[in-house]
């Protein structure tokens, strides 16, 4: 008999506000982040409204994680520190490692229409929180598509997607927290059940429509993020068709210590990086 993964706890997003006033919805993070770890925070942005996004991110800085930015509509402009310039549209992904210490915008490259992504806050761990910062642009074309043999439409951007039909490596893989994150498309009646690594923590969030998870009584629907044990298969069931991100790695277990757009693993780490950055050493 297969013993499926249980569902340890519900989150519903609240309403906030980031950069320079932009409207999104904060899935989660803050208090409590170890329950999510390797990952600390998820943000949904979505509005055909423009003064919900027009304002953007102007130039802020960052350090001790990596950030990954998926964009299913509109246009972001990406620039750095670092001279790195990219265009996140539709489909687009942009892995951004802070490390170190990076300065970096993104402003909105449109003044009307749909702008809707996500962010996702991915952990480094305590030997790497130093390490050289980087950036990559990753286009759509370059993300793993493909289709499973119940109809299921994956994108693949990061771990291996495995179905134990199909198999597809993402278009980015990353050590220590062996991420995993795809954008399942599941049909009216449709059913998948990923393979991911026994031990990894596990987040389905429902963007659309809403699904039956194997072993829960209740449906999930849009909106409601729900984490996983650590244990057992994953089958996920949508009655009226859904699209979900699935999130799972491999917990660092470290300590958590958050300032803002630092992320470290003490205190006296955090206080540095505030030293820094007014001295203009973030970066170097």
């Amino acid at each position: 008999m297969s013993s499926f993964r249980k569902v340890l706890g519900m989150h519903v997003g609240q309403p906030t506000s980031d950069g320079a006033g932009v409207r999104l919805t904060r899935v989660f993070g803050g208090q409590g982040v170890e329950r999510f770890d390797p990952f600390l925070m998820l943000d949904e942005f979505g509005s055909e409204n423009p003064d919900d996004y027009i304002a953007g991110f102007p130039p802020h800085p960052h350090r001790g994680f990596e950030t990954i930015t998926y964009m299913l509509e509109g246009r972001m402009r990406h620039e750095d520190h670092l001279g790195n310039v990219g265009l996140l549209q539709g489909g687009g992904v942009q892995w951004m490692t802070a490390a170190h210490g990076i300065i970096h915008s993104e402003m909105p490259e449109q003044e009307e229409g749909a702008m809707r992504g996500f962010q996702l806050w991915l952990n480094l761990p305590g030997k790497h929180k130093l390490g050289k910062a980087g950036y990559r642009d990753i286009q759509p074309e370059e993300i793993p598509r493909l289709t499973t043999a119940g109809g299921v439409g994956v994108v693949a951007i990061a771990g291996t997607f495995d179905d134990g039909q199909l198999k597809q490596v993402g278009v980015v893989q990353r050590p220590d927290t062996e991420p995993h994150l795809f954008d399942l498309n599941i049909p009216a009646g449709g059913q998948v059940s990923p393979r991911l690594p026994e031990g990894h923590r596990v987040m389905v969030y429902v963007f659309d429509g809403s699904i039956e998870l194997e072993g829960h009584p209740q449906a999930i629907e849009a909106s409601r993020m729900v984490r996983l044990g650590d244990e057992g298969e994953l089958r996920i069931n949508s009655q009226q068709g859904a699209r979900v991100l699935l999130i799972a790695g491999k917990p660092l277990n470290e300590p958590i210590v958050q300032y803002g757009p630092f992320v470290m693993n003490t205190r006296e780490e955090i206080e540095q990086a505030l030293r820094d950055f007014r001295d203009d050493r973030l970066t170097e």
